[in-house]
Formats: structure tokens, sequence, C-alpha cells
């Protein structure tokens, strides 16, 4: 099962960069880097997963027993719901960059746009 997660996040992560790399409509190249975003969010919440373990809320019977308790982590799920809203507003960013760009020079492809040219 977690053997699959991380086929997949790979998979995303490297379509995400043929994206970038193969096309020049601007469009399809913000559409690969919120692709590559999504691959990255799944690989780090499958590094956070623990096989057979629960939810990382403590009680205080837990505490007492001082028996080793096995927790999912925390800090990955928690990395990734700040990566997914950041990932959200780079893409809202990109994409008013890119409807500027479609604005000055009536085109979105890095091709045609002239200062894009290098």
């Amino acid at each position: 099962m977690i053997l699959g997660n991380y086929i997949v996040s790979v998979f995303l992560i490297v379509l995400g960069l043929w994206t970038l790399c193969t096309q020049k409509n601007l469009i399809k190249v913000v559409l690969g880097l919120g692709i590559i975003d999504y691959g990255v969010n799944l690989l780090i919440v499958s590094a956070g997963f623990n096989e057979g373990g629960t939810a990382p809320i403590y009680n205080l019977a837990e505490l007492a027993r001082r028996e080793a308790v096995f927790f999912v982590d925390p800090v990955p799920q928690a990395l990734t719901l700040t990566s997914i809203v950041i990932g959200a507003c780079v893409d809202a960013m990109a994409l008013s960059i890119v409807i500027m760009i479609k604005k000055r020079y009536g085109t979105v492809d890095a091709d045609e746009v002239r200062r894009l040219r290098g």
C-alpha cells in the first residue's frame, strides 16, 4: 500500500517536470507546477505514515502506562497542510501573472512573448 503512494508521488513529480520542460503554453506550465506540488505533498504524507499507528492524540491513561505507544507522526501532516495553502497561493499568483502577460502580449505562448525569450 505505502509503496504505491511512493510510486504515484514520483510519477506525479516526473509528470510535472516533464510538463515544465516540454510545454510552451504558460497555463500548462503553471498546471505542471501544481502537479509537482501534489506529488511532493503525497510524498511527505507517505513518509510520515506508520502501519498500525493510531491518531497522535494522547490521553492520561496512555501517558501513565509508560508503554511504547505507536502513533502516526503529525509533523508531516502539518507541513503538508501548510504546503497546500502555500501551493494554492502560488498557483493563484502565477495564473494572475499569466493573465497580465496575456493582456500585455496577446498570447500565452512562451516563445511568442518577446521578453521571455532566453
